[in-house]
């Protein structure tokens, strides 16, 4: 369903279960950016009354996994870390083409966000499988669900409002870019790293 051409790499997750506590700030944080995202997408297309409905759901459901991921710190006798900058989203955000039309702008951005989804889903899964924590395993088995809805949501309207057959295939050549990306990823206990 996701279509990634590269799998994230399995030390990866097993590096993230050695260290939940960073891996778990660095996600709260995600879902942080996540809201700010949708959020961003709203203010930017108020004119498209059913991708902000939409996207009002998606921003409220990220804050939601925010406070879910925050109490998850909480209860294990932590406290969350200060935000750092995600690398994986900064580059994977230089192949949004920018001073494009309206309509190709929005295309994007809801492809970089369906591409964000889709790679947080597929990690989501990975931690599901190997975390050791039952807690933690159920708990990222429900997100990789919703991150699925989320990825649905973002490449549905993408198609939605631009020109399928364009679309798919720039999506493709997301795919491609980020696989090119991941490359160089999964060496860190960061969501993205």
């Amino acid at each position: 369903m996701l279509g990634l051409k590269l799998a994230t790499d399995p030390r990866w997750a097993r590096l993230a279960k050695e260290n939940l506590e960073a891996l778990l700030t660095d996600h709260a944080w995600c879902e942080q950016k996540a809201v700010t995202n949708a959020i961003s997408l709203i203010v930017s297309n108020p004119q498209h009354s059913e991708l902000v409905k939409a996207l009002m759901v998606i921003a409220k459901e990220e804050l939601e996994h925010f406070e879910m991921v925050h109490e998850k710190i909480l209860e294990r006798g932590w406290v969350m870390g200060a935000g750092q900058k995600d690398d994986y989203v900064n580059e994977l955000y230089k192949f949004v083409r920018k001073g494009a039309p309206r309509d190709v702008a929005l295309t994007d951005r809801l492809l970089f966000a369906a591409m964000i989804e889709a790679r947080s889903c597929e990690r989501f899964r990975m931690l599901s499988q190997v975390v050791d924590d039952e807690d933690l395993r159920k708990f990222y088995h429900e997100l990789m669900v919703s991150e699925a809805g989320h990825y649905k949501t973002f490449i549905g309207f993408a198609r939605q409002y631009g020109v399928k057959e364009e679309v798919d295939k720039r999506w493709q050549e997301f795919l491609d870019y980020e696989a090119g990306l991941m490359a160089n990823y999964s060496s860190k206990e960061s969501m993205h790293g």
